[in-house]
């Protein structure tokens, strides 16, 4: 599965172009009155305006090259504060054979930093950069129907991890594992790893395989909709 576009919103949008593009340096793809888009490797970060109340947070990580992990993090830490997790500011993932580490940006978001040694490549790049990011590896899908969703995305060929089945009550990881891509599906009230956040239901689209968008409402419910994909002409 690859992660094509994701759109969250934000209820401090001056502050989150400015992170992004004149503090972390991710190219700016297009701007308007109501948000502005990113560029992160293969995937496309859509910001939007919030216009209720309440301050909307995510969970979302990015794919980094294998051997540039190190360098990623002392850039990271040259930028923003990292956040930490039983006073350790990474972590290893053996079951992913994945190093990640994990900052806040100013709409409170959770953002990761994700190197699956398994799965990504290489980068030639001696040194880190925004512009080695690889893709959107991962957005949160935060529901109290956590079963009815699952069953709707793997009706529309988006599995479970390696065939497992779906917890409740728990964090489902959808998506093959070797695309390195996954919808984090799971229900409100989830603390989130290296931070004092719990899951919360606000809304988000994002695109899959350039075939499937999926819209989550405020209130945790899911719409999907298949793409026509438009062939190039001969």
């Amino acid at each position: 599965m690859i992660i094509n576009k994701v759109t969250l919103y934000s209820h401090a949008w001056n502050e989150m172009r400015s992170f992004y593009v004149d503090v972390l340096g991710f190219d700016l793809l297009s701007q308007t009155d109501d948000g502005f888009e990113i560029k992160a490797g293969e995937s496309v970060l859509e910001i939007k305006k919030y216009h209720h109340k309440g301050k909307p947070f995510y969970h979302f990580a990015m794919n980094i090259p294998t051997n540039l992990f190190t360098s990623a993090k002392a850039w990271a830490k040259s930028k923003v504060e990292l956040t930490r997790e039983d006073d350790d500011d990474e972590v290893y993932f053996s079951f992913s054979d994945a190093h990640s580490f994990y900052f806040l940006d100013p709409s409170g978001n959770i953002v990761g930093f994700i190197s699956r040694y398994s799965v990504s490549p290489e980068s030639e790049a001696k040194s880190f950069s925004a512009q080695n990011v690889l893709c959107i590896s991962e957005i949160n899908i935060t529901t109290d129907e956590v079963t009815v969703l699952g069953n709707q995305l793997i009706n529309n060929g988006v599995p479970v991890r390696k065939g497992e089945a779906i917890r409740e009550d728990g964090l489902n990881f959808m998506g093959e594992h070797e695309a390195g891509s996954f919808l984090l599906l799971g229900p409100r009230k989830r603390r989130w790893i290296f931070s004092d956040k719990e899951s919360e239901i606000f809304p988000l689209s994002l695109v899959i395989n350039q075939q499937l968008a999926i819209s989550l409402d405020g209130e945790g419910l899911m719409e999907l909709k298949k793409l026509k994909i438009t062939k190039g002409k001969d």
